[in-house]
């Protein structure tokens, strides 16, 4: 019998030896919230259109005549026409520009940038601007805040806080691998689960990973299962190991997951046995010393996942028998060679199929504003090959199992290069769809992706498109940094800037998500609207004596010309020619004394358009 075999065995007998009570299980107690995941993000997704009209002509195309520029493509059209569902048009320069600006660098474009683009008679030209992004600065930054979501820095967080110090290093280290070309997500993931060392220092910035992992209130085996489910559920996709951890999958998840309504608690403790090895020590309570309260992780030569607790975070772990503890046993049945086990659960991890599957379907979602597999947290490893589908009963979980899978495999091709693979998203014409459509929609249409399904900013993103146009740039204090923040999308995390408040709360009222116990959500409220008309955010940055680019136009003496360059700042379009008219009869209203403050009304009132927060 191989090894692999004997593990598998051994798992398998003890497979239902260890079923706690489930007083507090979090699927029972609230199924909806589980079950509905998918239909609600298809809900969510349908309301943003509906709410939403941009302006512009509506027109739609036989999904047979758009052109077909990759797999993507071909997946994308092919069952659209096999549906027999008509898809939107490819998107105009004006609504393309804005959106790859949003998407791969977080802010909008500058008036001139979309003059110029426009303009370009190059056929290549959209290959050529998303070529340009994917290497510039401001795409660095844009990617590490959404990797730092993924990787959850965060200074203080439920379990173990990293500190302002571990929090700066982390992000540091983020950026500048997100700043070379060469680096991949698999490095930087991989880097992460096998960290050693101090959390504040630079050299070993990845352990603030595994830091956040330390779980007090309990005994040690309570940190090795979140050290293991954080990294099943970031890097997996695989959330349900949380539920694995305190009892079997029997009489909890049939109707939730193939894969886990047959998982026993003994495999998601072999998974995390794999850091019954991994130590925490605390540095100092020195407070003059800059290690005040960081930790180090080191591993040491020997150590179990006992059987031994009676209190914790989790159900007690009791012997079986004669089985005192768990032997490390990865999900395919890897198990390890040598003593540093961490590494070898990383390396099992980085070469697991649902690595690659999960991380294509998180960018993709960021991308296109729906991820193939919905929930991310939620995948179902017996429901995503389609060389392999499921039983009778149950589905694939993909609206595209294939095109996951294809984009599984172009993701591991480029070797986990963000870079590269996001390139080939965004230069398939599924991506450049318009997310206008003059046919009867419908909600069944949604997991087509026959448009582009618009978003809403991030607060950092809406913060920083107000300073695009107005040229107004902050200067926020950063606890730890030697340098100001200018851009929002600079920061370290979503709790910033403390410096100042009033920013602060009018970017988390767009609900940024504190990366621990809340995640970001594009929820509208009434106090986004509220603050957009009225924060000084706003207000103190629409004033013509604040704003170099307001002080342009309101040196333009032709009034139709002030109100097109101001469209162009905020919008990224040309105004209508209803809303030209409208705009000039405002101007010649209020006259040339009042000129001024009828710049910074117009100003104002393009950001208090829904167009202006939503990248679509």
């Amino acid at each position: 019998m191989t090894g692999k075999r004997v593990a598998a065995a051994f798992l398998s007998a003890l497979a239902f030896a260890q079923e706690p009570i489930d007083t507090n299980c979090t699927f029972r107690a609230e199924p909806d919230r589980f079950l509905a995941a998918e239909a609600r993000a298809h809900h969510r997704i349908q309301e943003r259109l509906m709410s939403f009209a941009p302006e512009g002509p509506a027109r739609t195309a036989d999904s047979r005549d758009v052109p077909r520029r990759n797999y993507i493509d071909h997946a994308i059209f092919g069952k659209l026409v096999e549906k027999n569902v008509r898809s939107a048009n490819l998107a105009g320069d004006y609504e393309f520009v804005r959106r790859v600006h949003l998407d791969l660098t977080g802010r909008i474009p500058s008036a001139e940038a979309v003059r110029s683009f426009v303009a370009d008679t190059n056929p290549n030209k959209r290959d050529r601007l998303i070529d340009s992004l994917l290497y510039s600065p401001e795409f660095s930054h844009r990617w590490t805040m959404w990797l730092g979501d993924l990787l959850q820095n965060a200074a203080a967080n439920s379990f173990q806080s990293l500190q302002i110090n571990g929090r700066n290093q982390y992000h540091a280290w983020m950026l500048k691998s997100l700043d070379n070309p060469d680096r991949s997500l698999k490095d930087m993931v991989w880097e992460a689960l096998v960290g050693k060392g101090n959390n504040y220092d630079e050299a070993s910035a990845p352990v603030n990973w595994n830091v956040r992992s330390r779980t007090p209130g309990g005994p040690a085996q309570d940190s090795y299962d979140t050290a293991f489910n954080r990294a099943a559920t970031q890097f997996l996709g695989v959330g349900h190991y949380d539920c694995i951890l305190c009892h079997n999958g029997r009489g909890h998840l049939e109707s939730l997951s193939l894969w886990g309504k047959d998982a026993a608690r003994t495999e998601a403790q072999g998974m995390a046995a794999f850091f019954a090895r991994m130590r925490f020590t605390y540095v100092t309570n020195d407070q003059t010393n800059y290690y005040f309260n960081s930790y180090s992780i080191a591993d040491a030569a020997t150590g179990n996942y006992d059987l031994n607790t009676t209190f914790g975070n989790r159900p007690n772990r009791t012997a079986i028998g004669s089985t005192r503890a768990i032997p490390p046993t990865y999900r395919l049945g890897q198990t390890p060679k040598g003593s540093d086990w961490r590494a070898e659960f990383a390396t099992f991890l980085v070469e697991d199929p649902m690595f690659a599957r999960n991380l294509a379907n998180r960018i993709w979602k960021q991308l296109f504003n729906m991820a193939l597999a919905e929930p991310v947290d939620q995948l179902d490893p017996a429901r995503m090959d389609p060389k392999n589908p499921p039983p009778p009963g149950w589905s694939l979980q993909a609206s595209h199992p294939e095109l996951l899978e294809r984009l599984a495999e172009n993701l591991t091709g480029v070797n986990f290069n963000l870079r590269e693979f996001v390139r080939v998203l965004v230069s398939s014409s599924a991506y450049q769809l318009s997310s206008r459509y003059d046919e009867s929609w419908k909600i069944d249409f949604v997991p087509l992706f026959a448009r582009h399904y618009p978003r809403r900013l991030e607060g950092e993103e809406i913060h920083d498109a107000i300073q695009v146009g107005t040229e107004v740039l902050a200067n926020y204090t950063v606890q730890g940094w030697m340098d100001t923040a200018k851009w929002a999308t600079h920061l370290p995390e979503p709790v910033e800037p403390r410096s100042n408040g009033a920013a602060l709360n009018f970017m988390n009222s767009f609900f940024r998500g504190n990366r621990d116990t809340t995640d970001r959500q594009q929820l509208g409220s009434i106090l986004q609207q509220l603050n957009l008309m009225n924060d000084n955010v706003v207000r103190s940055r629409i004033r013509v004596a604040a704003s170099p680019a307001l002080r342009r136009v309101g040196a333009i003496a032709d009034y139709g010309a002030a109100v097109d360059e101001l469209f162009f700042m905020f919008l990224s379009r040309p105004a209508t020619s209803a809303e030209r008219a409208s705009a000039i009869r405002y101007f010649e209203t209020r006259g040339a004394a009042n000129r001024n403050a009828s710049t910074e009304d117009l100003a104002w009132a393009l950001i208090n358009r829904a167009e202006f927060i939503l990248s679509y």
